[in-house]
């Protein structure tokens, strides 16, 4: 192996413990949301501000970030990003008031969305660096082991789904009883410990991630059209907006089919499941077939799956299709923040930050839908805008993916 292909494999080990590490402090910061609204006394209103507080600096991060991850940059925005998040997690563990908490999950929303675009775009290069793909493993490593704790939400939109990657689920399983703020903490204190100590390794980012001769020049991605890459953020969020679905509402369909409680929560956990089989093969169907090919060809088997689960009315065609929608949509977001990477990370942040609108208004508008007519009705959005994906994707990606 030579020194180059060595530190292209040493950057993605990088990478992939960076998403890892995102995941589990999502992880943590979902499963323990109940606690810190009790231990602040607060309202379910009150939570949904924290959590829109959240949102609101995630995509504001995402615009910082956009600005700021030049290549140069990117060393610095890893590192710092994440030992900003690590410490804002400590603090929403210590928040006793609406005010202290309010600080807190802006702060931490902020540093969430920088090391979003610090991440993806450090994935990108490291991609053109190995001349084949491998983001969609990289978002394996966040998504991997998903599941659900609990039921629908009650606290108003999420700031992601509530993904636990196996790192977070098992933290916050064997911690179940533990406060939560001795748990942010020591989460906190243990990742940005290993921040640190991989300080050397991401420095060299900066070098080992740049195109390297063996990227093949006729399979690097061009630039995308400003017409173009806003097609690439508006399918983000007509993926996004299915996992906002699937995250709130698939429990709650499962409940309506007269399935047992514990069926009901498997619904979810069946999605992200089937979400992280599909990002751990996705990297070889999309080197054999091509992103335009997988993408639109999951997206097919994704409106399909939908359809067919909430038209059968039956709970175990409703776990069928929740799996089979997760699956179809595994490599969509990739593919997506691949193409739009070639543009560098101004693009990165605005499909990322796209993406992420549709994932808030995704269940309430869900659930605006339901009311208006039936919640079965209202679950065919999701599947008729996968549909308008697998049109569209040709389109999109197209000469933008390696």
């Amino acid at each position: 192996m030579s020194a180059e292909s060595g530190a292209d494999r040493h950057s993605r080990m990088l990478l992939t413990g960076y998403f890892l590490g995102l995941g589990a402090i999502m992880a943590v910061w979902g499963a323990r949301m109940p606690a810190v609204q009790q231990a602040a006394h607060l309202s379910t209103g009150g939570l949904a501000l924290v959590l829109l507080a959240a949102a609101v600096g995630m995509v504001a991060g995402l615009q910082l970030g956009g600005r700021c991850a030049r290549p140069e940059r990117l060393p610095t925005l890893l590192t710092t990003g994440s030992l900003a998040l690590t410490g804002c997690l400590v603090l929403v563990g210590q928040g006793e008031s609406l005010s202290a908490l309010l600080a807190a999950a802006l702060a931490f929303g902020l540093a969430h969305g920088i090391l979003d675009v610090a991440a993806n775009t450090a994935a990108v290069r490291c991609q053109n660096a190995f001349g084949r793909p491998i983001m969609s493993g990289l978002h394996a490593a966040y998504s991997l082991g998903a599941s659900r704790a609990g039921g629908p939400s009650r606290h108003g939109p999420p700031l992601v789904p509530d993904a636990l990657t196996l790192t977070g689920a098992a933290l916050a399983a064997l911690t179940a009883h533990a406060a939560h703020s001795a748990l942010f903490t020591a989460t906190g204190t243990l990742l940005a410990g290993a921040v640190v100590a991989a300080v050397p390794l991401t420095r060299s980012l900066s070098g080992s991630d740049r195109p390297t001769i063996h990227a093949d020049a006729d399979k690097l991605p061009t630039l995308a059209s400003p017409g173009k890459l806003w097609l690439l953020a508006a399918l983000a969020a007509a993926c996004l907006l299915g996992e906002g679905a699937a995250a709130d509402w698939a429990a709650v369909h499962l409940h309506t089919l007269g399935a047992p409680t514990a069926a009901s929560a498997t619904a979810f956990a069946l999605y992200s499941a089937a979400m992280a089989a599909g990002r751990l093969t996705g990297d070889r169907l999309t080197a054999a077939f091509g992103a335009p090919t997988v993408v639109r060809a999951g997206a097919v088997l994704a409106a399909a799956g939908l359809t067919i689960g909430v038209a059968g009315a039956s709970a175990p065609l409703a776990l069928t299709g929740w799996a089979v929608f997760g699956l179809g949509l595994s490599t969509t977001v990739p593919s997506l923040i691949t193409a739009a990477g070639a543009s560098g990370a101004k693009a990165v942040a605005t499909v990322t930050a796209t993406g992420y609108l549709g994932l808030l208004a995704g269940p309430a508008l869900i659930g605006a839908l339901a009311s208006a007519t039936t919640l079965p009705t209202a679950l065919l959005l999701p599947a008729l805008l996968a549909a308008a994906v697998a049109a569209l994707a040709h389109h999109a990606l197209e000469n933008t993916t390696p």
